[in-house]
This record gives structure tokens, C-alpha cells and sequence, in this order.
């Protein structure tokens, strides 16, 4: 995984220092927003693959005591979760997974577009695309068996991009 982190290109780092309404005097708190990126290969078909560490070298990079990380992965066909990711656990999701939204199916998308990925479609629609950690101590505040998963549904392996936004 390639850290990416860029705080030094424009628009990138924003401060926010306001007059708080009807109190002269007054200034709302400094508020620092850092983005960095993560660049992945996957092997599709639900391939879990823990970018905890790679989160937190962009947290570490942003220099926050606090605040919130958000994690976020671009495309269609990929969430972002939290979870112990341990092997049973894995297979226990696939299981899950397979029995609510089974990859074969008689599926629109697929009918309507001529694909084979509906299913990565809808199992990336019910996790979601994100998840924000707070941020304690330099730290992601995540319990002792709680990891950030990328999760690929595609039904081929894939590039991806996971963006991870800190704002302190």
C-alpha cells in the first residue's frame, strides 16, 4: 500500500477562523483537514484486505491529537468496514454475504448491462462505502480486536483507491 498523503497541495489544508455570532471578541477553534490516500490491488470476490496500519500512518502524518478519520473507498463494488479480521471471522462474512446476496442470481444490472457483478453491487450498497474513527492521541480509537477493512466485491481483481480525510 502507497501512503499518499498530501497536505501541501492547495485547498488540501483548511483553516477556519470565524467570529462566533454576537460575541465580540470571539473566535470559533482552528480547524485542520488533511487528506492522504492508500493505493491497493485486490483479487476481487469479497478479498478483505486490513488497511488499519496504512490509516494510521495517514493520522500520524496529519499530526492530530483529535478528531475524526474518515476512511473512504471510491467505486461501486468496494465498502469499507470495521471488524476483527481474523480468518473465522472472514469466512464467516463471506457466509453471510453469500447467503443474503448470492453471487449467482437472476440480477437486473447484470440482464440490463450484460455483467456478472450485480452482486458486488448490492453487498457494497448494504456496507457502505465508509466509516469514521475518532481520533485520540494521535491515535485511531479503535478497541483491541478492531481493524479498518477494504472489502472488494468485483468479481475480478481491481485497483483501488481508499481515501483517508483527518480534520483536527
Amino acid at each position: 500500500m502507497a501512503d499518499t498523503s498530501r497536505d501541501d497541495e492547495p485547498g488540501l489544508r483548511a483553516r477556519l477562523v470565524e467570529q462566533l455570532p454576537g460575541v465580540p471578541g470571539s473566535r470559533l477553534p482552528s480547524v485542520g483537514v488533511h487528506t492522504g490516500e492508500l493505493k491497493l490491488s485486490t483479487r476481487g470476490d469479497a478479498d478483505m484486505v486490513d488497511i488499519t496500519d496504512g490509516v494510521q500512518r495517514i493520522v500520524g502524518s496529519a499530526g492530530a491529537d483529535g478528531g475524526m478519520a474518515t476512511v473512504f473507498v471510491r467505486g461501486s463494488t468496494a465498502a469499507i468496514t470495521t471488524m476483527e479480521h481474523e480468518p473465522g471471522n472472514v469466512a464467516d462474512l463471506q457466509e453471510v454475504l453469500d447467503r443474503v446476496i448470492p453471487t449467482r442470481g437472476e440480477y437486473e444490472h447484470n440482464r440490463l448491462n450484460h455483467d456478472t457483478n450485480s452482486h458486488a453491487h448490492q453487498r457494497a450498497s448494504i456496507i457502505g462505502p465508509s466509516e469514521a474513527i475518532p481520533v485520540a492521541g494521535g491515535r485511531l480509537a479503535l478497541g483491541t480486536w478492531q481493524q479498518i477493512v477494504l472489502i472488494d466485491f468485483d468479481d475480478r481483481p481491481r485497483d483501488r483507491t481508499v481515501t483517508v480525510q483527518v480534520i483536527s
